[in-house]
């Protein structure tokens, strides 16, 4: 093949592997994802290399991993030094754009207090030099005006952007100043304090007044297809990152989409009653929940019922479908524009979702298969792999395989893996590297979290630094990892195999970008 593909590479938030129709799940239907899915190849090993928001979304537009890159956790900024395979494909000659969710960068505009830092007492300076201005730009200050705020490009490798930040109908960005022209009333149908009435219970389930017309889903969706019909230059190769904020909670699925499933259908695979001995996080959540206690912020994973943890399934599944229907206007739209032949389109997720199991709804520093297995899937018109693969991944392959299968050579530091080439000549990884960094101690763990996870298709082991536990399961024997081996003398010598595993992979996850310029 002579023609550079297009791609488009649509991303989710917070959205588990197994939530998809193709993927098996019993009550959920994704016939948009599903055909495209048919279309090409689904991963149904695939795992982020951090499950939380910005340290994996940096991870997979630099192909690095989150110590190596330096976005380690929530609320830093990716440095505007870091090179991504965007950048490498706008070189190479593509037209690059970006529509919906970035998160490279804070959009809260809420400051930490030197109290939330995980080293309160620790000096002030930092050990890098900094200059940290101009990395607020996904703020909310930003885009205060009534003018859509002309982003300054290039971001990160994108030529264009058109942002949404958030989540749900308190998303900001671009999508913010385009809905207060849209509806003069807009926080009236925002407002929690005005929503819909509804007899769910379960922690930020919210119906909210905003139109399904004027949600975030489906402005990205328009814009998306506006974008492939009337902006797209036709003499290029392009590049579209399509990234929805849905599913990530709140729970607030417009107009329909609220009522498509309900509760009563779904079911708990993984209950806290079912663990053989409750590991310390989920034992301090449910703590926590028996003495009606709340976590500091409404993004900290909590204990929920088993009728909480089904409402919340329920009002997901309202969000994906509504994200399904989106991802079928742009596969028809790339159809009437006479793109789909030549056009490489990827679906993925940042992170996943506690999302009932073991009676936790949301993501947290206790390392689970909810938050760290997500889907992917590649469907390449030009002869691409097709069906189901085993072939285990992470999000830092991502770019090397675009570029590779752009042809466009990846960079020098880059740690992903060709995916492509991994399926052809099945030999790819046998392990893969997860990382969990926080910026302050949570779910009762003593410090802000640092853990490392081996994650085989055998077995998953978790190091918790400066914690006195760790944890080991055999998937194969115990798929839902309920029963901890960490102290089975039976398992020493897996336990300390996969230790020193670990710890070759530990070793070798170091920047090796810059090289050498002389001998020393």
């Amino acid at each position: 093949m002579t023609k550079q593909p297009n791609f488009v590479f649509i991303v989710t938030d917070q959205h588990c592997a197994h939530w998809l129709g193709c993927a098996g799940h019993p009550v959920l239907k994704t016939p948009n994802i599903d055909r495209l899915a048919a279309r090409g190849v689904r991963f149904t090993e695939f795992h982020t290399a951090a499950p939380v928001c910005m340290p994996n979304r940096a991870s997979i537009l630099t192909g690095r991993y989150p110590s190596v890159h330096g976005l380690k956790y929530n609320g830093c900024a990716l440095s505007p030094k870091a090179r991504t395979f965007v950048e490498m494909l706008k070189e190479g000659g593509y037209q690059t754009a970006a529509i919906g969710k970035s998160h490279l960068q804070p959009f809260t505009g809420a400051k930490l207090s030197r109290v939330s830092d995980p080293n309160s007492d620790a000096p002030a300076l930092e050990a890098w030099k900094q200059d940290f201005s101009g990395l607020d730009i996904e703020s909310p200050n930003h885009y205060e005006e009534a003018d859509t705020l002309d982003f300054p490009v290039p971001y990160y490798g994108y030529d264009y952007i058109d942002m949404v930040t958030g989540h749900g109908d308190t998303a900001g960005g671009h999508y913010i100043q385009w809905l207060r022209k849209q509806a003069p009333n807009w926080q009236e149908l925002c407002d929690p304090e005005n929503q819909l009435p509804h007899n769910y219970t379960c922690e930020q389930a919210k119906r909210t007044r905003l139109p399904t017309e004027l949600y975030p889903t489906r402005y990205i969706e328009n814009r998306t297809c506006e974008w492939l019909e009337n902006s797209r230059d036709e003499d290029k190769p392009f590049f579209l990152f399509v990234s929805f904020p849905d599913p990530h909670h709140p729970f607030n699925p417009p107009g329909d989409y609220w009522d498509k499933y309900h509760p009563d259908e779904f079911e708990l695979t993984t209950r806290y009653e079912d663990f053989a001995e409750a590991p310390f996080p989920l034992q301090y959540t449910q703590d926590q929940l028996l003495k009606g206690e709340k976590p500091a912020t409404p993004q900290e994973a909590i204990a929920a019922t088993d009728q909480h943890c089904k409402e919340a399934m329920a009002l997901t599944a309202g969000m994906i479908a509504m994200i399904d229907d989106s991802v079928g206007h742009i596969l028809d739209t790339l159809s009437q524009e006479k793109l789909d032949e030549d056009t490489i389109v990827i679906f993925t997720s940042d992170h996943g979702d506690y999302l009932g199991d073991a009676n936790l709804l949301l993501k947290g520093p206790w390392i689970r298969q909810s938050i760290h297995h997500v889907p992917f899937i590649w469907a390449d018109p030009f002869g691409g792999p097709k069906g189901e693969t085993e072939t285990l991944a992470s999000s830092v392959d991502i770019g090397t395989t675009i570029l590779n299968r752009a042809g466009v050579t990846p960079y020098f530091g880059m740690q992903g893996r060709d995916l492509l080439n991994d399926i052809k000549t099945q030999d790819g990884r046998d392990a893969v590297l997860i990382e969990f960094n926080d910026n302050g101690p949570r779910m009762g763990l003593s410090k802000a979290a640092r853990t490392r996870t081996i994650y085989t298709p055998q077995y998953r082991l978790t190091v918790y630094a400066n914690e006195d536990f760790g944890e080991l399961y055999s998937t194969a024997n115990d798929p839902h990892h309920l029963h901890n081996l960490w102290d089975s003398s039976q398992h020493a010598a897996i336990k300390s195999d996969l230790l020193y595993r670990l710890s070759e992979m530990l070793t070798v996850n170091m920047d090796e970008s810059p090289r050498a310029i002389m001998r020393a």
